[in-house]
């Protein structure tokens, strides 16, 4: 089912790009112990692409198969990235099988990077499935995993005029006191976006919720608005 040429080709094109200056500075820039080949992220993205052209899926299942290998077998942060680059290829594009791969991602990745990796794809499973996604991102809303939540809040971020915005109040009124940067950080990021689109609506959730509303959140909200 794995597509093993097209991960042997990934593998070769990421050793053959690897550049250990760059990687140390990558690997500390992260803090994170995954080790880093110090290959740029669009040149990651260059070799995925080129790579699936060479050696095309058969179907989403075996693209499904080939990601969960990747990412599960990686030994460099850039493999991790490649597994997510396949995720975006049009095969893949809003199959909610992709749902528990997006899970495993953010669950076992735990990191800003993997995370926001497949918000943008779990944004176009909402848009594509919105009587299954729903629940699900509600759910995520208060799951014990901050990372969990983190995603279910940046999920619209694209979204721009088709944001269910009850459905983001409801996935950041539970997470409004909590302390944690990720959490403050997304849901300032979460509504900064939507206020390009819809500048009312933030402004008069800011106003409603003020004082739940940590500086860092506040601040990242109304970065493109005036608070008067």
């Amino acid at each position: 089912m794995v597509n093993r040429e097209l991960l042997a080709a990934i593998r070769t094109a990421l050793m053959e790009q690897a550049d250990p200056l760059r990687a140390a500075g990558a690997e500390a820039y992260m803090k994170s112990s995954i080790l880093s080949l110090g290959v740029r992220v669009p040149e990651v993205r260059r070799s995925v692409v080129a790579a699936a052209a060479a050696h095309p899926f058969e179907s989403p299942e075996q693209l499904r198969a080939t990601v969960l290998e990747l990412w599960r077998e990686a030994q460099w942060r850039e493999e991790r990235y490649a597994a997510i680059d396949l995720t975006g290829l049009r095969l893949a594009s809003r199959e909610l099988l992709m749902l528990p791969v997006y899970e495993e991602i953010i669950r076992t990745g735990a990191w800003w990077d993997f995370v926001d990796g497949v918000s943008q794809r779990i944004g176009a499973l909402l848009q594509a499935h919105r009587a299954t996604m729903t629940p699900v991102l509600r759910s995520w809303s208060t799951d014990e995993d901050f990372w969990i939540r983190r995603a279910a809040i940046t999920s619209q971020l694209k979204a721009k005029a088709a944001t269910d915005s009850d459905l983001l109040r409801e996935v950041i009124e539970p997470n409004l006191a909590d302390p944690e940067f990720f959490i403050r950080k997304a849901i300032g990021w979460a509504l900064r976006e939507y206020a390009k689109t819809n500048p009312a609506w933030v402004r008069d959730f800011v106003a409603e919720h003020g004082a739940q509303l940590s500086p860092l959140s506040r601040k990242e909200a109304l970065r493109r608005l005036n608070p008067g």
